[in-house]
């Protein structure tokens, strides 16, 4: 009886949990407390269109739209790109002006609460893998710039395939709470004090550019780490690495040019050629900022509060040997990579082949290394196309293990510590 009565009262408690969060979960998106939708009617139309659609065109690349609602080879942001989460799988939406499967019935107030809330036009909360918890930052003005560039552009019909997600995170209700306790929706204010420059850069990284999304560690229940921020995290196998002004663990040593030949070529000599989701980043998004909006990004990087953690700029030499596998993996170095590469790592015919002074080299665990050399990478910027072929199909685990240890012992200086099993696993995670 005991027993029975306990049950009870637990299940009475979770129903009533529920009711609770379910009722809030629809006063919040219903009523998004968000002062900036109240206006009269009318109001926000733009004198000039042509002007506003092709400023909306500059903020859509800026805040890099394309990366997360463009599949490779699809219709300009149709959606259903799949994003691959610990607890599942959600795809993007179509954000064409499409009325039935994009967003050609959303009103200028259902674009805006959706950035600035996370709810869709019916009310129902959206999944933080959209950055919403950075765009809530954006004003209304560049936000209804952005719409009106996205309805100017073909319209697409195209549905996005149903997410997969375990329970509970396939419980949308429950995305009000965490908006409760993670979500702030405010505007971004300028800082007093702080130059013109800053301040615009600051706009660009922590809200239209949303940088932090990536950069930045993720608590338990995966909202940003703010008092980490852009210290460095990883996400569907790859690593982004700490963009802090730290010089040891972050870009605090790069030069101003440098970072502005990373952000707008996708490659600085001696620092970085950018690969994976970052390849994206530029190719999207970075490598159309104007150059004083790169000089204003740089100068709020410069005074981003410093962090370690990560692959640091100057790791100190593996103090043993390399492993027995590494003379297969320079085999394979001298086969494959070297005709490209070099032995020097210094690259034949493009400085995007140097291999000398990159992160991904210097990380013991080859992480980026491995998804390169697993799924190849290419880039897209400033009228040419940089390329490297995959080798996944044509090598095993272990021989990629060994090619990325070999690698990381040559060019890096470090004990690679890479194995088959953990290649397999990197294998599914593209």
């Amino acid at each position: 009886m005991r027993i029975g009565r306990a049950i009870a009262v637990v299940v009475g408690i979770v129903v009533l949990v529920a009711v609770v969060f379910t009722g809030y979960a629809l006063l919040t998106v219903t009523h998004s407390g968000d002062e900036s939708l109240a206006q009269p009617a009318g109001a926000g139309t733009p004198p000039d269109l042509t002007a506003q659609m092709a400023r909306g065109e500059y903020l859509t690349r800026a805040a890099d739209c394309a990366a997360c609602h463009t599949v490779p080879g699809g219709a300009a942001y149709a959606g259903g790109v799949p994003f691959k989460l610990p607890f599942g799988t959600i795809y993007s939406s179509n954000i064409t002006a499409d009325k039935e499967t994009g967003i050609g019935s959303w009103s200028d107030d259902d674009f805006v609460r959706a950035l600035h809330a996370g709810v869709d036009k019916d009310g129902r909360p959206l999944y933080p893998a959209f950055p919403y918890a950075s765009y809530t930052a954006l004003s209304r003005d560049d936000i209804l710039a952005i719409k009106a560039y996205l309805f100017s552009l073909p319209v697409v019909h195209a549905p996005a395939p149903a997410n997969d997600l375990s329970f509970p995170f396939n419980q949308r209700w429950a995305i009000s709470l965490w908006n409760a306790v993670f979500l702030k929706k405010e505007r971004f204010q300028p800082v007093p004090g702080k130059s013109e420059a800053w301040n615009r850069g600051a706009y660009l990284a922590t809200a239209l550019g949303h940088c932090g999304e990536c950069h930045t560690p993720r608590n338990a229940a995966f909202a940003m780490k703010h008092g980490e921020a852009l210290a460095g995290a990883e996400l569907e196998g790859w690593k982004a690495y700490n963009i802090t002004s730290d010089k040891e663990h972050g870009i605090g040593a790069w030069s101003d040019q440098e970072l502005i030949d990373y952000f707008s070529k996708g490659h600085a000599a001696g620092r970085g050629t950018a690969s994976g989701p970052m390849g994206e980043v530029v190719e999207y998004s970075l490598q159309y900022l104007t150059p004083s909006d790169l000089t204003a990004l740089v100068a709020y990087l410069r005074e981003v509060k410093p962090q370690q953690g990560g692959v640091p700029e100057h790791a100190p030499l593996a103090a043993t040997a390399l492993p027995t596998s590494a003379s297969l993996g320079e085999q394979l170095f001298v086969g494959a990579c070297a005709g490209c590469h070099l032995d020097s790592g210094q690259g034949r015919q493009t400085d995007y082949a140097a291999l000398t002074g990159l992160r991904s080299v210097r990380d013991p665990h080859a992480t980026n290394l491995t998804q390169v050399i697993l799924h190849g990478t290419q880039l897209d910027v400033s009228g040419q196309r940089i390329f490297m072929p995959s080798f996944g199909r044509a090598y095993s685990d272990a021989e990629i293990a060994a090619l990325s240890n070999y690698v990381v012992g040559h060019f890096g200086g470090q004990q690679g510590t890479l194995s088959a099993s953990e290649v397999a696993k990197r294998r599914i995670t593209k």
